[in-house]
């Protein structure tokens, strides 16, 4: 099985932009924790982030070469209509994340434009957001597997 973790714009700064809002850890910290519980579900994952909408969006289109895709679109969630639209072409199953809780946040944050082409969305649970998508993933994976 083999997965694909997008992280967009901001998180590269994860660690050091607004740490009571979305801890301390840096992203290379994150990918590093991924890799740790992937390696005990023998799953292959790799790790994309850009600043850029264009290049996330590039990326998506290679996406049909994974199993499966948690992305976090960090600001693009609320109104990057070409990533949803991006998204909304892969046939894989494709979790959203994010480490604050959106809802709980400013009134622009708590809408999503790429939610309704996902599988399903996780917030608010901290950056081990990524590893309960990336278990639920691999089942959602597996499920259109056995069918």
């Amino acid at each position: 099985m083999k997965i694909l973790v997008i992280n967009g714009p901001n998180l590269d700064r994860l660690g050091e932009r607004k740490p009571k809002v979305y801890g301390q850890k840096r992203l290379e910290d994150i990918n590093q924790e991924i890799l740790k519980l992937a390696r005990q579900m023998v799953v292959e994952v790799d790790f994309f982030q850009s600043n850029h909408e264009g290049d996330s969006i590039d990326k998506l289109n290679e996406a049909k070469d994974y199993d499966g895709l948690i992305i976090n679109p960090g600001a693009l969630t609320h109104y990057s209509y070409a990533l949803r639209d991006a998204l909304e072409m892969l046939t894989i199953p494709v979790i959203e994340v994010h480490i604050s809780n959106i809802l709980a946040r400013e009134d622009f944050r708590k809408h999503s434009v790429t939610a309704e082409v996902c599988s399903g969305v996780m917030i608010g649970f901290g950056w081990q957001v990524y590893l309960y998508a990336l278990e639920i993933i691999c089942k959602l994976v597996k499920s259109k597997s056995d069918n």
